[in-house]
């Protein structure tokens, strides 16, 4: 005989009980009341905070100097001074060298031509900045004279003004292509006669050497 105090649960039509429904795998479980957070869980990460805005560099500011007061009445708009963290120079037009280099020697006591360079810029349209830097003994100043040329336009050479001028623009040939124009042997001075480009423009390649060369003059294949 069936105990009376137990509860039955009513089977469904056919007899067969249906198993309890299973919850999908992955599905959050609640938390129950009480209980406390899983340790484990990773708390989700804070928003970067932005960044802040890049500071401004130091840019070229006028310079002012008797000197410049002095060039800029015989010279006017073909120069144009500038000092950046206390270096002076001034960028004079073209057809002004090489006179004005000549007025800075002899009036201007600028008697040691330091260093005759240049800088290449390709995508500009006369790419190649020429600069003279300058020191005068008597004044114990250094001041640099800065000019703008197309690619292939020559410039006068200073060896007039200053004999060592020479070994200098036979550097700024070899390295950039610059001509000076009245240089008495203007020849390459650090890599050989038949080079092929010059390695100190922007648009020589980094690992580039002549091949050719190379191949006849040493017997070996470039290392490049």
């Amino acid at each position: 005989m069936a105990d009376d105090n137990k509860s039955t649960t009513p089977s469904p039509p056919g007899g067969e009980q249906k198993p309890a429904a299973e919850k999908p795998s992955g599905a959050v479980q609640p938390t129950p009341a009480g209980k406390p957070p899983n340790p484990t869980a990773v708390p989700p990460k804070p928003a970067a905070p932005a960044a802040p805005a890049k500071p401004a560099g130091p840019v070229p500011v006028p310079w002012d100097s008797p000197m410049v007061a002095k060039l800029k009445r015989q010279y006017g708009s073909g120069i144009e001074p500038l000092t950046y963290l206390g270096q002076n120079y001034m960028v004079v037009d073209r057809s002004l060298i090489p006179e004005i280099l000549q007025v800075l020697r002899d009036e201007e006591q600028f008697d040691y031509c330091v260093d005759i360079t240049a800088v290449h810029y390709p995508k500009r349209e006369k790419p190649f900045d020429v600069v003279w830097i300058l020191y005068s003994f008597p004044r114990n100043e250094r001041i640099r004279v800065k000019t703008m040329i197309a690619d292939g336009e020559p410039i006068p050479s200073a060896t007039p003004i200053w004999a060592a001028a020479n070994w200098l623009e036979r550097e700024a040939f070899d390295m950039f292509g610059i001509k000076f124009d009245g240089h008495p042997d203007l020849k390459r001075i650090l890599l050989p006669d038949g080079w092929k480009g010059h390695p100190l423009r922007k648009d020589y390649g980094i690992i580039e050497q002549d091949k050719e060369w190379v191949q006849i003059n040493l017997g070996i294949e470039s290392g490049q």
